[in-house]
């Protein structure tokens, strides 16, 4: 019987994991604030919008830890500069997807005159009658009842963070339905 050798741990692989670790938790603590008032700035005080490219910007800057300016104040720039290339890129990605026509304003579709209108409000109906009953569940809150996304949580008993998920896939779901690549 042979007993297989394990490699000799190496501490210094978990030590710069906490120093990296705690650097970030240093960036976030220091510029978590000013980088979200500048994010509101640029999504027109659209407080969800700026928390999540608050969120992307700080994912961003794990990635590249190691390119962090040493000196505050070029490491406040090099954030900022992050933070604003995430919103032009999220900017950018909004203008390159078909505009969304919500299920309210396809539920007043409902009278429509049109042949083309019934076709369209029939396509989304089975779209949406095919999403899972989850997916269901938070469009309905959402855009049914208006509800925001903690009270969509707050209602499903799920996490917000799981309630904008699970907006996402659906959204993307019908989309897929309704425009099908040729």
């Amino acid at each position: 019987m042979t007993i297989a050798m394990a490699a000799p741990h190496d501490g210094s692989t978990a030590r710069r994991r906490r120093d990296a670790e705690s650097l970030m938790e240093s960036v976030h603590a220091t510029h978590c604030r000013p980088l979200l008032r500048f994010l509101l700035g640029l999504t027109r005080n659209e407080r969800p919008a700026a928390e999540d490219l608050l969120q992307e910007t700080m994912l961003r800057v794990w990635r590249h830890l190691d390119s962090l300016p040493g000196e505050v104040e070029n490491a406040r720039k090099w954030l900022f500069t992050i933070a604003r290339h995430v919103a032009i890129d999220a900017a950018r990605s909004r203008r390159a997807r078909p505009p969304e026509v919500s299920l309210v304003e396809a539920d007043r579709m409902s009278t429509v005159d049109s042949v083309s209108g019934a076709l369209a409000l029939h396509d989304l109906t089975d779209a949406f009658q095919r999403l899972s009953s989850e997916h269901r569940a938070v469009l309905q809150e959402l855009h049914f009842r208006g509800a925001s996304i903690e009270e969509a949580a707050q209602r499903l008993g799920i996490p917000a963070g799981t309630v904008k998920s699970r907006a996402h896939y659906a959204m993307r779901s019908l989309r897929a339905a309704l425009n099908p690549v040729e």
